[in-house]
């Protein structure tokens, strides 16, 4: 069965970024000229989904306005003869592209933002990313990657990269036995281990695919760390009654939830951008 369902974990309060982020969700930062969330969104559409599930804040709504209809622009670009500015915002959501939107009134995590979409997804397999991680594999995206893998592996996926060992406390950790073309079998998975204590250098990237089990797991789990619904719990017990693979992606990760990470996308995309890309590398050769 092909995945048409995408969830956007997206009520977090930002609060790394503020001020930026009193009114506005860290995910509506522009990297250039487009939204984080643009970015995410984008990718899953690349990638065939269908139908965008946004678990957002209610006291942040512009992510909402940011995927639906701006009547009133829209009529100005056209009545000032602006068609490109036009296609720009009528292109953010095609027409064949479904969005709903579920309220996590509560900050208790990863795993309660999935449980808050349960409803929307129902009893399929479906897509999770978090914009945080913007991936950049310069082609159609890291979640069409995984959706070449699924196809041909019918199992949960998760995204994973190396990373230096003094970092394993800011991620999930898998233990795993490699299957070789950059897939691995889950054996285990640790919440931000210490480094004297993480079994492997394979952490965990926004990206996932779950089988609708995963909602079964959730429901059962006590909180974990910082009185959260923890993912990586969840995905501990599913590992135990079915397989669930680790891919390495092709691809470069910027972590926009840090500030430098930010920074670094946004160069990155600057450099790719068609109308600024001479003019910036220009203008950065001189400030060396």
């Amino acid at each position: 069965m092909e995945i048409k369902k995408a969830v956007f974990p997206v009520a977090g309060l930002g609060t790394r970024f503020l001020p930026a982020t009193k009114v506005i969700p860290k995910e509506m930062l522009p990297i250039v000229d487009k939204p984080i969330i643009q970015y995410a969104t984008e990718e899953a559409i690349n990638a065939g989904i269908t139908e965008l599930i946004f678990v957002v804040s209610p006291l942040k709504t512009s992510i909402r306005d940011h995927y639906s209809q701006a009547t009133v622009l829209e009529r100005e670009l056209d009545n000032k003869n602006k068609p490109d500015l036009l296609e720009i915002v009528t292109s953010i959501v095609p027409a064949h592209i479904k969005c709903s939107y579920v309220n996590q009134d509560e900050a208790r995590g990863l795993g309660h933002a999935l449980l808050c979409a349960q409803a929307f997804v129902g009893d399929e397999a479906f897509a999770v990313i978090l914009p945080d991680d913007m991936i950049d594999d310069e082609s159609s995206g890291c979640l069409n990657q995984m959706l070449d893998i699924y196809r041909k592996n019918p199992s949960s996926i998760i995204a994973v990269e190396h990373i230096v060992p003094e970092d394993s406390e800011k991620y999930g950790i898998v233990s795993s036995s490699s299957l070789g073309n950059s897939l691995h079998k889950i054996n285990g998975i640790f919440e931000k281990p210490k480094p004297i204590d993480a079994l492997s250098s394979l952490a965990v990237v926004g990206r996932y695919i779950f089988s609708p089990k995963i909602f079964d797991f959730l429901t059962a789990l006590d909180a974990g760390k910082g009185g959260e619904i923890q993912l990586t719990d969840a995905i501990a017990k599913i590992i135990k009654s079915e397989s669930v693979l680790a891919y390495e992606f092709k691809g470069t990760r910027f972590d926009c939830g840090s500030k430098i990470g930010y920074l670094k996308a946004t160069i990155n995309y600057a450099f790719k951008h068609p109308e600024l890309k001479q003019e910036f590398a220009e203008y950065l050769t001189l400030l060396r």
